[in-house]
C-alpha cells in the first residue's frame, strides 16, 4: 500500500466508506442499489460458466452492500485516474469516464447482457482486446505456495472444499495471498491431480462489508455476496458460492482476476472502459425495482459529473496515501 496510490485505494476500502459521503455529498444521496462496493479497475476477471464458456465481468463482491449507484461508478473512475497517473493506461481521463457512463446507461436501458466470450474473436472485441492469454506458469506458482496441514483448516472449510470437488478426490492444501482489501483473512487453495491434470478450489473466509463497520451494524445474517451474484445479469460460475461463511470458487489459468497489466498491450481502452461500465450495470440490474430511479437520476447529472467526482476522490486518496506512506 505504501508503494502506490492505486494499491492504497484497493487496500483501504474501509476508509472510502468514510470519505465518500463527505467528499461527494450529491453522489452519496443518489438512488441505492445492491452494489459491488470495493470496485476498481482490478475488480474484473474471467470464469467458466455451466457450459464451459469463457466469461468476463466483476469478480470481487466481498464488500457488496446496498449503496448509491454512484459509489461503484465514482470508485471505478477514481481508480482510472490513479492508473492513468501511473501510465498503465494511456486513455484521456475525461473520455474514459464518458465511455464508462455511456456503457453503463446503455446497459441499464437495454436490460444488460452477460459477457460470454467463448474464445471467439468477435466476442473478445466487445472488450476491445484480441485475446486473454492465461499465464503459462499458473500451476507452478500455485504449487509453490506454502503447504498447510489439513487439520489446521476449519472443518466447515474442509466440507465446503469436498463438496466442490468430484467425489473421492484427494487434494493438498496451500496458503495463498491475493488481493489487497482481504489481506489477513484465512485463504487456502485445494489442489488435486485429477484425470490427467490439475484442478483447484480457492476457499476464503468472508467477513461483513466495510460498509457494515462504517454504519456500526453487526452484519449478522447478511447474504449480500450470494445475493449479488445470483441477481446480476451474467452467465454464472457454477463453482462460486458461499457455505457457512466460506467462499469457494474454481481456480485455473482462465478463472482468475484479470488486471490491466495482464491484458495485451494492443487494446482499445475506450471500448474496454465502456465494457466495464456495462458490466457495472449488469450488477446493478439485480436491483430491478431501482433502475427507473437510477436512470432518472442520471438524466439530471451534468455531462462531466463522473470525471469531476473521480478527479476529486483521486486527489483525496493521493493525499491520504502520502500521509500513510510518510507515517508507516
Amino acid at each position: 500500500m505504501k508503494s502506490d496510490p492505486f494499491l492504497f485505494l484497493r487496500g483501504s476500502y474501509y476508509r472510502w466508506t468514510q470519505i465518500f459521503p463527505a467528499e461527494c455529498e450529491k453522489g452519496a444521496d443518489a438512488p441505492t442499489v445492491l452494489a459491488s462496493g470495493d470496485l476498481h479497475l482490478g475488480s474484473f476477471g474471467t470464469w467458466r460458466d455451466q457450459e464451459g464458456r469463457l466469461c468476463w465481468g466483476v469478480d470481487d463482491f466481498d464488500d457488496a452492500y446496498p449503496l448509491p449507484y454512484t459509489n461503484d461508478l465514482i470508485r471505478l473512475a477514481t481508480s482510472l485516474k490513479l492508473t492513468i497517473k501511473s501510465e498503465s493506461l494511456q486513455v484521456d481521463f475525461k473520455e474514459g469516464c464518458e465511455a464508462i457512463i455511456e456503457g453503463y446507461e446503455e446497459s441499464l436501458r437495454t436490460g444488460g447482457c452477460p459477457f460470454v466470450l467463448a474464445e471467439r474473436e468477435k466476442n473478445m472485441q466487445r472488450l476491445g482486446i484480441e485475446a486473454i492469454k492465461p499465464a503459462d506458469d499458473f500451476w507452478t506458482k500455485l504449487q509453490s505456495c506454502p503447504s498447510v496441514p489439513t487439520a489446521e483448516v476449519h472443518r466447515d472449510a474442509r466440507m465446503a472444499i469436498a463438496d466442490s470437488f468430484p467425489p473421492g478426490v484427494e487434494y493438498k492444501l496451500v496458503r495463498r495471498e491475493a488481493g489487497m482489501g482481504s489481506l489477513g483473512q484465512p485463504r487456502f487453495v485445494a489442489i488435486a491431480d485429477h484425470e490427467g491434470g490439475y484442478i483447484a478450489r480457492e476457499i476464503k473466509f468472508t467477513v461483513p462489508s466495510a460498509s457494515v463497520w462504517n454504519k456500526g451494524q453487526t452484519g449478522r445474517g447478511e447474504r449480500y455476496y450470494d445475493r449479488i451474484i445470483r441477481t446480476a445479469v451474467r452467465s454464472h460460475d457454477p463453482y462460486q458460492k458461499t457455505t457457512k461463511g466460506w467462499l469457494v470458487r474454481r481456480l485455473s489459468p482462465d478463472s482468475n482476476p484479470v488486471g490491466i497489466d495482464d491484458l495485451p498491450s494492443k487494446r482499445d481502452e475506450l471500448t474496454l472502459l465502456a465494457a466495464m461500465g456495462k458490466e457495472v450495470a449488469n450488477v446493478h440490474l439485480g436491483s430491478k425495482h431501482r433502475i427507473k430511479a437510477v436512470l432518472n437520476d442520471l438524466r439530471k447529472q451534468k455531462s462531466s459529473w463522473l470525471s469531476k467526482a473521480g478527479k476529486r476522490m483521486a486527489k483525496v486518496v493521493v493525499a491520504e496515501w502520502k500521509e500513510y506512506a510518510r507515517t508507516t
